[in-house]
């Protein structure tokens, strides 16, 4: 008799053991054997995983005349089931037809519905099911037809299938309870806790106390968001095993509980359990995030010794993942060239290592590797990764080529490659092609929304950034429509990353009803103790004029970190108060080491209160005290504070002396500065000669030294100067002040009447002006760089954008409300003087801050007494 199973060997892809028999005879019975005898020896091949053989024995069995029965298909379907391997399933089930078992036998026909479930062929579990008989269909059928729903994601029909099948008074098993639990557990979170935990009452009723039901209940638990159920599962079970100890540390690892994890795994030990690779590959994301790396390494050695690490990519990548974010780059290839199995996960997890630690060259190189030798093809995980590396390596120069290869591979609607994509091109400068990305999305999560709001503050479209925040909660509100369907089903409330995204643009637009919303907002959500958070809340209630806010929101930060400090103490330099900034200094290297920006902001206090001996000495001791080698920062900050306090030769000398290494470029352009106030226009002229070699672009040095020649009243330089700056197509950046009112910010630009209320600015500055002459006012007109007569460099004074602004904040605000108002660039005399004067005849607190420091103006008086 012939059989179906011999043309397997002309098969399109034939299972390698199978090409050809000429070894059955040593390796199957004797011909004579009985059919009882051929499906204990199948049955014996399963048994020991020899599947192949097992397909062999089968082969040989038919081809020598004996005629499998209802015993010997369920053991060769276990066989195609465990190889996965459609095309013999159905050669199998054609030869279970032509032996009339196709609908006579149950058993035949749940092995059916399990092959082709494993397979991934659900319209053939469909027909399968659909032959058995109503009557027939016992709970292995319907576990074999429920977990092939499972397998093909099919989660509401597997829900709807289990109701049926308690309609047919069929009994479920716990079988059937762990496909469910797992059905549940992928259902919207509202709508799978319901049904979980009417699922999880019927085992109660059912009396299914048994492990893997319970585990199975846990991780539906953890999964939907009900960590503490989960929990209480576990302590409730005494039957545990390990992979209930697994389930738990996993689900705690995966809701960022990294250190109940530890103490979890703690707990498995002291029981005596011992741990395989399913529990260190659920621990070490807690040593990763954490930065715990003694207790990395620790498990790193238990993996070694028990030979976990073999072939087990999981826990190799996640011992990648913990080296390279415990900043341990080097052990974390070590890992990875040591694996004997370098899965794609595996791949990923070095390449985001090196992003993440912005080795971009490396990162690239592994990248090229993977495809050219490993004939890996990258998935969404690696481009997400490998995107940013492109963005910041000055080596690939091609960087919009990345999308297109994006494109080339059907990865870009995935939206993790999206996030990256928006964030390469804002990188860039290309803030449009990032909102194209983020408008054509089929899914923004919390990241998509961050990503595109930090991409304006990169543009410094700061105002864009704080309405795309509003449109962002606006989404989160909506309940009705079509509409953003999918951010209805992805939690959208803004979290730590958004607020410190958003803040500091608050800070830069002086916008404080804003930053107080957010803030309330931050401490509705208990994320105003966050540490990020509240860096960014002390920072932005600093810029906005409020120093004593600032500093009670500092003093109840529960952990202060060196940002918070540096914080802290550049919020004193910028209101003019040098001694506290020293002071907070004092306190701080007593809890934190200070670092480069730590020095930066101290100089800068000091240098805003004039006090240049105590800079000095700090300065000089820095590396011997704290470790901190001067960098041309500090030598810059240095150059200011002395120039500013008019000591603008030792200033010229500091630069002189500097190691010859160092960058000069900003000590000079301090010079340059400290020249224009006092007027020094030899020195200047050698501090702009250098400049103009170090950075022939920058408008400012061009502008300074046109200013300091003004000044000193040498208009044709000044107009040589202005003549050089159009050659090279340097332009100079217009001053602009700004002002928040109703939750909108107000610019204006010097000389503009854009503005819809321009008319009455200009007018009542007029009023403003002929009552401050009456009060002794007298306008500056050497701030006017221009040789015009002096009526019209009073007319220019009357437009500089901070008076606008000024005046703005007035005309719109009740009576003593405080005019808070920004400015990119340094107020000038005239303008300093003026607002002094306002002050007093409107009654009004103005807080003006300027590219430098914080002008407070009360009573005709300003905080920075004249020093600036």
């Amino acid at each position: 008799m012939s059989s179906p199973l011999l043309s397997i060997s002309a098969a399109p892809n034939p299972l390698p053991s199978l090409q050809t028999h000429q070894s059955i005879a040593t390796a199957t019975p004797s011909v004579s054997l009985s059919r009882d005898s051929w499906t204990q020896s199948l049955r014996a091949n399963i048994q020991s995983s020899q599947f192949h053989q097992a397909i062999s024995t089968y082969v040989h069995m038919t081809s020598s005349g004996v005629a499998p029965d209802h015993f010997a298909f369920p053991a060769v379907l276990k066989a195609v089931a465990a190889l996965q391997h459609l095309a013999l399933a159905k050669q199998v089930h054609a030869h279970i037809l032509k032996f009339g078992y196709g609908a006579t036998s149950v058993p035949v026909a749940n092995s059916l519905l399990n092959v082709y479930g494993k397979c991934g062929d659900i319209w053939g579990v469909y027909k399968v099911f659909d032959r058995i008989p109503h009557s027939q269909r016992d709970t292995v059928s319907w576990n074999s037809f429920i977990s092939a729903l499972c397998r093909a994601d099919d989660w509401e029909t597997a829900l709807e299938s289990f109701r049926l099948m308690l309609l047919d008074n069929v009994e479920p098993s716990s079988f059937t309870l762990v496909s469910i639990a797992h059905a549940c557990s992928n259902l919207p979170r509202h709508h799978g806790l319901r049904l979980g935990k009417q699922l999880h009452g019927f085992s109660l009723r059912m009396g299914d106390i048994k492990t893997f039901t319970n585990n199975a209940l846990m991780a539906m638990y953890s999964k939907l968001g009900q960590l503490n159920d989960a929990e209480m599962l576990f302590e409730l079970f005494e039957e545990r095993d390990l992979v209930t100890w697994n389930t738990m540390l996993s689900s705690l690892s995966q809701s960022d509980m990294f250190l109940e994890a530890l103490l979890m795994l703690r707990r498995l030990v002291v029981q005596g359990l011992e741990p395989d690779g399913v529990t260190i590959a659920s621990v070490l994301p807690a040593c990763s995030h954490l930065e715990l790396l003694e207790i990395g390494k620790q498990l790193h050695a238990y993996a070694l010794r028990h030979y976990i690490l073999i072939n087990n990519s999981f826990v190799a990548s996640a011992l990648v993942d913990m080296y390279c974010n415990c900043r341990r780059v080097q052990s974390g290839r070590r890992v990875f060239d040591s694996s004997m199995a370098k899965s794609i996960a595996l791949w990923n997890a070095m390449i985001t290592g090196y992003a993440q630690n912005e080795h971009d060259e490396e990162a690239l190189t592994l990248f090229i590797e993977m495809e050219a030798a490993a004939e890996l093809c990258p998935n969404a995980t690696t481009m997400a990764s490998i995107v940013p590396a492109c963005v910041r390596s000055e080596a690939f120069v091609h960087k919009l080529g990345i999308h297109g290869y994006v494109l080339k591979r059907g990865l870009g609607t995935d939206h993790y490659v999206q996030n990256a994509l928006m964030d390469l091109y804002s990188r860039m400068g290309k803030i449009q092609i990032s909102k194209a990305i983020f408008d054509s999305m089929d899914v923004r999560d919390i990241v998509s929304w961050n990503t595109m709001i930090v991409g304006y503050v990169i543009c410094g479209q700061h105002e864009n950034a704080l309405l795309l925040l509003h449109e962002m909660q606006r989404v989160e509100q909506e309940k009705n429509g079509s509409s953003y369907e999918h951010e209805k089903r992805i939690p959208l409330k803004p979290n730590n990353i958004t607020l410190m995204t958003v803040l500091p643009g608050c800070a830069t637009l002086v916008a404080l009803e804003k930053g107080q919303e957010i803030h309330a907002y931050a401490v509705r959500n208990m994320l105003a103790s966050d540490v990020g958070v509240g860096s960014a809340l002390v920072d932005m209630y600093a810029k906005c004029g409020c120093l004593n806010i600032s500093r009670k929101v500092f003093d109840i930060i529960p952990t202060r970190n060196v940002i918070t400090w540096n914080v802290i103490i550049m919020a004193y330099g910028m209101h003019g108060k040098g001694e506290e900034a020293l002071e907070l200094f004092n306190r701080m290297v007593k809890e934190v080491k200070p670092n480069n920006v730590t020095f930066i902001a101290v100089f800068a206090a000091c240098s805003h209160s004039g006090m240049v001996s105590e800079g000095l000495n700090l300065f000089y001791k820095m590396k011997d005290e704290h470790g901190v080698e001067p960098t041309p920062d500090h030598y810059a900050c240095v150059v200011d504070m002395l120039g500013r306090a008019g000591q603008v030769e030792e200033a010229y000398q500091l630069i002189n002396d500097m190691p010859s290494e160092l960058d000069k470029a900003s000590a000079w352009s301090s010079l340059l500065g400290s020249c224009r106030i006092h007027q020094k226009v030899e020195i200047g002229e050698i501090a702009a000669r250098n400049l103009f070699r170090l950075e022939p672009g920058v408008a400012s040095h061009y502008v300074l030294l046109s200013n300091i020649y003004s000044s000193a009243q040498l208009w044709d330089k000044a107009t040589d100067i202005r003549k050089r700056m159009k050659e090279k197509g340097v332009r100079k950046e217009p001053g602009c002040s700004w002002i928040e009112l109703d939750d909108e910010v107000h610019k204006f630009i010097a000389g503009d009447a854009s503005h819809p209320q321009s008319g009455q600015v200009y007018g009542f500055l007029e009023t403003l002006s002929e009552k401050m002459r009456k009060e002794g006012y007298v306008p500056d007109t050497s701030c006017v760089l221009h040789n015009v007569d002096e009526e019209e460099k009073e007319a220019l004074l009357c437009g500089h954008s901070e008076k606008l602004a000024i005046a703005f904040g007035i005309l719109n605000t009740p009576p003593g409300t405080t005019i808070r108002v920004a400015k990119n660039l340094r107020v000038c005399n005239d303008c300093h003087e003026a607002t002094k004067y306002i002050s007093v005849i409107t009654d009004r607190e103005i807080v003006l801050r300027d590219v430098r420091r914080f002008h407070q103006f009360r009573n005709g008086r300003c905080s920075c007494g004249d020093y600036w």
